[in-house]
């Protein structure tokens, strides 16, 4: 009987409707994964044994699996059990959306969420949020893609699933704004609002932190090297022992007030900082454009 080695995946890709699964399959099938899509949990152990039997050369496998039923978290915790099991190496990945960017997904495609029924879009959208709370806290990466069109979400899977070359882990480094919310994917968030507004600098105020000149005002104050300094050691100590874990997609996010000026331009360093040949970084600006 073939065996499952180590370098056998399996990933289970879930979330909420309209945040991205569709998109998900598409980009696993062209980066090289086995994929399938709407497999009940119940499924998915069956799949690998086949596969394991039948097409021992499939090494990374994915399904796109719908939970919104009450009973479905115990059904794939132990569809998950089962895979280990058999010698492949689970992970699940969980897509996220703010409830404001799903009622504007569903909006603009003018179809029903599959929970509404005779209620509400926003009901039926907070009610599958509850049903997911238990399978999202389990998850081992969670993707935010409210702020992605769909080039950019594209490339952010890819980084996430292609695994097979390059870095062994991957981190998004993301500036965004607080008022626009904190990112629902980061694993770890920064605060650059003790350091001085170049908002409030007329000649800076319509630029970015990716112009040199803001980029020079924010790092002329006083603390900002010293941090960023920090920070980079702090995430490397971090950053050995996501790999000694198994971790492979990490999310750092860098907030200022409107994620323009001072989070993009730290962000910006931190990324060219944290990248090495044991870390590969991708630089996500969310919300800059929208002021």
């Amino acid at each position: 009987m073939p065996l499952v080695s180590r370098r056998h995946e399996f990933v289970v890709v879930t979330g909420l409707s309209g945040a991205g699964r569709s998109t998900a399959s598409n980009v696993l099938q062209d980066t090289g994964w086995y994929v399938t899509d709407n497999l009940p949990p119940q499924m998915l152990a069956p799949m690998a044994t086949l596969l394991r039997d039948k097409q021992p050369e499939v090494l990374r496998v994915a399904a796109v699996v719908d939970v919104r039923s009450r009973d479905m978290f115990e059904s794939l915790s132990e569809a998950l059990q089962e895979l280990r099991d058999l010698g492949w190496q689970p992970r699940v990945v969980f897509l996220d959306a703010t409830d404001e960017t799903l009622v504007r997904r569903f909006e603009s495609v003018r179809r029903p969420h599959p929970l509404q029924g005779d209620g509400g879009l926003l009901e039926a959208i907070q009610e599958e949020r509850r049903r997911l709370g238990d399978i999202r806290s389990v998850a081992d990466t969670i993707v935010d893609t409210s702020g992605f069109n769909v080039h950019q979400f594209s490339a952010k899977m890819a980084q996430i699933f292609d695994s097979e070359r390059g870095p062994r882990l991957r981190v998004a480094v993301m500036s965004f704004g607080f008022k626009y919310g904190i990112p629902l994917d980061a694993d770890i968030v920064l605060d650059m609002r003790f350091l001085p507004n170049p908002f409030w600098v007329p000649e800076l105020r319509s630029k970015t932190g990716r112009d040199p000149e803001v980029a020079g005002f924010v790092f002329d104050q006083l603390g900002a090297d010293e941090f960023v300094e920090r920070a980079v050691a702090m995430m490397d100590a971090m950053i050995s022992g996501y790999v000694r874990e198994g971790r492979r997609y990490v999310t750092l996010a860098v907030g200022c007030t409107g994620g323009k000026h001072r989070s993009v331009a730290v962000a910006e360093r931190l990324s060219r900082e944290l990248s090495g040949p044991e870390v590969g970084t991708i630089t996500v600006h969310r919300d800059l454009g929208r002021e």
